[in-house]
């Protein structure tokens, strides 16, 4: 039997840059961890970790943002640095995306951290189907080993992005159509 709801949920899934109150409960914030923690990961190695970041958390966050900014970026303007600031107000949780990289064989570093942005994408999807929403941005605090060390994060371990969480205080945009034919060659 096809769930034509679940489907529905993959194909209308969109982010939303503004986000509000209330954020999921524990409850599901553990449902949406258990869906992320199953995505595609070759020799079950879990590269993947979640920073939860929500209250004073953000405020640490802001902090990180601005040491990393004042230490980093030359002649930096007073309005970058506030917006640097207040990045991590935008909304009122954040899930920190963290691949653990580990020495492997047959996993290189790049799968690793393919398998952290898949997790990525289930936490999108259990917050759109638990009718809350996200946002995934990266910028200049990903990627970036300063910032992880801010953080306290170990040498083997990436930022990959941040999820902002919350509830879209908009409506769900529009979705163009998309016509699969652009994007798929059949070898048949």
């Amino acid at each position: 039997m096809v769930d034509m709801e679940a489907l529905e949920n993959l194909i209308n899934r969109t982010s939303s840059r503004f986000l509000s109150e209330p954020v999921p409960d524990q409850n599901e914030l553990e449902k949406i961890y258990q869906i992320a923690l199953r995505a595609p990961d070759h020799a079950g190695l879990k590269p993947t970790r979640f920073i939860q970041i929500s209250g004073e958390g953000l405020d640490r966050l802001s902090s990180v943002f601005e040491e990393y900014a004042k230490k980093n970026i030359k002649d930096i303007s007073d309005e970058k640095l506030e917006k640097y600031k207040s990045a991590p107000f935008r909304a009122p949780m954040i899930i920190v995306l963290v691949s653990q990289i580990k020495e492997h064989k047959s996993v290189p570093e790049i799968e690793q951290i393919i398998s952290t942005g898949t997790s990525a994408h289930g936490i999108l999807l259990a917050l759109n189907a638990m009718n809350y929403s996200g946002i995934w941005r990266t910028g200049i605090f990903a990627f970036n080993q300063k910032v992880a060390e801010l953080m306290g994060l170990k040498e083997n371990e990436k930022i990959i992005g941040y999820l902002y969480v919350g509830t879209p205080t908009n409506s769900p945009k529009e979705l163009d159509p998309v016509d699969t034919a652009d994007y798929v060659t059949n070898w048949a």
